[in-house]
């Protein structure tokens, strides 16, 4: 295959440029023994100035004789409750398939996720399951050429062309909105995550939308961005309420900034009652009464599952961007009435 007109490096050009035979660059890309350290040294040497890129694909064809597949799964957080269902449906649809996962989170570390995606393949993963933190995944080209299966979760591919699996983000954030300006609330709160995170922009634009459809202006004062934690949205909720002219309505838009907003309702005990509407459920959520739009986090893990088994057995159908459906669910924090006074 020819890259930016420049034919792709093969193997045969790595061991002429090593000077050593094609086993021995087989031996060096598959970490096998036995090969001195020289030449070991020269062969990656010559793999570094000719970019080659190994084909994990045909590699892994023929390992699979004797062992069980892996998949490597990088997620923000694997402690999350969304990133922990949508794990156990990727784990429940894999073990059918006698599939072993390899998982870890990122954190929206960038270099993080490109340098856990480094060791997966060293360590010749055959497929990976990536919600990623980076803003461009270009460095994944190489690996993608070689034919990695790949799928994206909860985030859509930049820069390459993969498979992905998600929500409707926008829509999500746009119910949200409209469930809360359709009984009347005007002054509505907004708490979000980094914008720079693609599913944080999209349920804000839904959100603002949703607003304007209604006819309101969104307050920047009621605009809350890059909120990370349970506590900070402890804080912002706090501030909230404090504010000479309240919310009557607030939207959290993740699920541990819910919790924080919670806290921050509970806490405060505020006169007037104010409604809430969260972005993802979690496992206590129907307790706290908590409304929510809710994202099947284990049907995305099991939709993402079968792209990914679908590649590694063959498929090479154009990519897909599955869309796997969101649900508001009422549960009456969503439901408090506006003031009369």
């Amino acid at each position: 295959m020819a890259i930016n007109g420049k034919p792709r490096a093969t193997m045969k050009d790595v061991a002429a440029l090593a000077g050593v035979s094609l086993k021995t660059v087989s031996r060096v890309v598959n970490d096998e023994s036995p090969v001195s350290e020289s030449a070991r040294m020269r062969v990656h040497k010559a793999i570094d100035q000719l970019d080659y890129r190994h084909n994990f694909a045909a590699s892994n064809l023929r390992r699979r004789v004797g062992r069980a597949r892996v998949l490597g799964v990088l997620l923000q957080d694997v402690g999350n409750s969304f990133s922990a269902g949508l794990l156990r449906g990727l784990e429940d649809a894999c073990r059918e398939s006698q599939v072993a996962l390899l998982a870890a989170s990122l954190d929206e570390e960038p270099e993080r996720e490109r340098l856990l995606v480094a060791d997966l393949v060293s360590r010749r993963v055959d497929g990976l399951v990536i919600m990623p933190a980076t803003d461009h995944q270009g460095y994944l080209l190489p690996e993608l050429r070689a034919g990695l299966p790949t799928v994206f979760v909860d985030r859509h591919p930049v820069g390459v062309v993969a498979d992905s699996v998600t929500v409707d983000n926008f829509q999500g954030g746009y119910d949200a909105a409209h469930h809360l300006t359709t009984q009347g609330h005007r002054r509505i709160a907004v708490i979000s995550d980094l914008l720079a995170i693609e599913t944080a922009q999209l349920r804000v634009n839904g959100v603002t939308a949703a607003l304007r459809d209604a006819g309101i202006v969104p307050d920047p004062d009621l605009m809350h961005p890059n909120v990370r934690s349970a506590d900070e949205a402890s804080v912002v909720m706090t501030q909230l309420l404090d504010l000479t002219d309240p919310p009557t309505a607030v939207i959290a838009l993740r699920n541990i900034l819910s919790i924080g907003a919670l806290r921050a309702l509970r806490a405060k005990a505020s006169p007037r009652p104010v409604a809430l509407v969260g972005f993802d459920d979690f496992p206590t959520a129907d307790l706290m009464d908590l409304t929510v739009i809710r994202q099947d986090a284990t049907a995305i893990g099991t939709q993402a599952a079968e792209r990914v088994l679908a590649r590694l057995n063959g498929d090479d159908t154009p990519v897909r961007n599955v869309i796997v459906p969101h649900k508001l669910v009422l549960r009456g924090s969503g439901e408090v009435p506006l003031p009369t006074n």
